[in-house]
């Protein structure tokens, strides 16, 4: 039951932000509630948003943590300088990309709009390489490195082949 009802809200959402968009451009519209206005479907994908969301909420946790075992890594263990400063260096270009790929993700989601849903896709591929750098090729990689990249890459993975079906439905 408590599914259902957020899945209702989230499309109310979407319904909102797709109205707004396509009644200027004269496309698909969502009905509003406003004095009858339908029309046929709703094509952004919910479950993606609601991933979208979740992967936000873990990719800040993620960023603390790495942030946190570099800063324990450098103190405990000889972690050579210039490994150092790479590793942050790549940390805070992946927390850039990210910001930027939830963002695109969700505007082109939204809007059903293909080009910010195909930019965040190839970000997504970005992202999952640098995961990959954390979970294969850092310097140090302690256990907890492991489960959390693991965790991350499982999430880009998802978002990668919703993104996908997503694309796939606003072209057709």
């Amino acid at each position: 039951m408590y599914s259902a009802e957020l899945s209702a809200a989230l499309t109310a959402v979407v319904c909102t932000r797709v109205v707004k968009r396509k009644r200027v451009s004269g496309r698909r519209l969502c009905y509003s509630g406003l004095r009858g206005r339908a029309s046929s479907v709703v094509l952004s994908s919910v479950s993606l948003q609601v991933l979208l969301y979740l992967s936000g909420a873990y990719y800040a946790l993620y960023f603390l943590a790495t942030l946190l075992m570099v800063v324990y890594k450098s103190q405990v263990f000889s972690y050579p300088h210039p490994y150092l400063v790479l590793d942050l260096t790549l940390l805070l270009l992946m927390g850039i990309l990210e910001v930027t790929r939830l963002y695109l993700g969700t505007k082109g989601n939204l809007t059903e709009a293909e080009v910010p849903l195909a930019i965040s896709l190839v970000l997504t591929a970005g992202g999952a390489l640098l995961s990959t750098y954390f979970l294969l090729w850092q310097t140090l990689v302690l256990r907890a490195d492991s489960i959390l990249s693991t965790a991350l890459l499982a999430l880009h993975g998802l978002e990668a082949i919703l993104q996908l079906v997503a694309i796939a439905a606003f072209v057709s």
